[in-house]
C-alpha cells in the first residue's frame, strides 16, 4: 500500500485567488468621469481642428493654383507689334479640341443621359410646333397648326402639274401611280412617354377629385 510520507513535510501551497484585506478582488474606486470627459473633449477638438487646418490649407494651395494659372483670358488678351497672339493656356487648348471633336463626330450620336427623357423632350417640342401657330423672328410668315394645314388643303387641294398632251411617251409597262392614304401617320409615343401622359392625366384627375369633394364641403353662404 503506497503512503505519501515525502509529502507530509512540504509546506502547503497558497491559493493564489484567496482575497485579502488589501485585495479584495475587485475594484474598490470610483471611475474617473471626468477624465473621461476630457479625453473625449479633447479627442473631438483635435480632430475640428485637424478639419479646419485642412480646408484652410486647400484654400491655400487653390489660390496659388489660380494666381499661378493667371486670367482665363490673359493670352488672348495682349498681342505683340506684329499683331500675333500668345499662346493659349491648356484648358482653353482642350475645350477647343473638345468642341472641335464634337462638331466632327458623325451622327446619330450616343445619348448623354436619358434617351427617354431626350426622346420625350423632342416629341414635346414637335407637338409645340405642330399644333399651335409660331413664327420666326425676322422671317415673314407664320407657322400654322398641322390641322389647319390639312383643312386647308383638303378645300384648296394641291398643285398639278400639267403636261401638253402627246409630249411624253410612256414606255412598255409604265402605269399610272395609284395614291393610297396610309393606314397611319407614322408617328408613335415610346412607352416612356405613355407612363408619363398616364401618371399627369391620373395626377389632374385626382385634383379635379379632390376640388370638387373639397367644393361640396365648402358650406354655401
Amino acid at each position: 500500500m503506497p503512503t505519501n510520507d515525502h509529502d507530509l513535510n512540504k509546506p502547503a501551497k497558497h491559493d493564489q485567488h484567496a482575497h485579502t484585506p488589501d485585495d479584495p478582488g475587485y475594484e474598490t474606486t470610483d471611475v474617473n468621469v471626468n477624465g473621461i470627459v476630457v479625453f473625449l473633449s479633447g479627442l473631438v477638438g483635435s480632430v475640428f481642428v485637424f478639419f479646419i487646418f485642412c480646408f484652410l490649407m486647400g484654400k491655400v494651395i487653390n489660390g496659388a493654383l489660380q494666381k499661378s494659372d493667371g486670367p482665363e483670358d490673359k493670352w488672348h488678351q495682349t498681342a505683340n507689334e506684329n499683331g500675333v497672339k500668345g499662346l493659349t493656356s491648356n484648358p482653353q487648348l482642350q475645350q477647343k479640341q473638345l468642341q472641335q471633336l464634337t462638331s466632327e463626330f458623325p451622327e446619330p450620336r450616343v445619348d448623354l443621359d436619358d434617351g427617354n427623357q431626350q426622346t420625350a423632350d423632342l416629341h414635346a417640342r414637335e407637338d409645340l410646333m405642330l399644333e399651335h401657330y409660331s413664327s420666326n423672328p425676322g422671317q415673314p410668315g407664320i407657322r400654322i397648326p398641322i390641322e389647319r394645314a390639312m383643312q386647308l388643303i383638303a378645300q384648296r387641294g394641291l398643285p398639278v402639274h400639267t403636261s401638253p398632251a402627246g409630249s411624253e411617251v410612256k414606255m412598255a409597262g409604265d402605269v399610272e401611280p395609284q395614291i393610297q392614304a396610309p393606314l397611319t401617320n407614322g408617328f408613335a409615343r415610346t412607352g416612356y412617354e405613355l407612363d408619363v401622359i398616364e401618371a399627369r392625366k391620373q395626377r389632374l384627375d385626382f385634383g379635379k377629385a379632390e376640388e370638387a369633394a373639397h367644393a361640396q364641403l365648402t358650406p354655401v353662404r
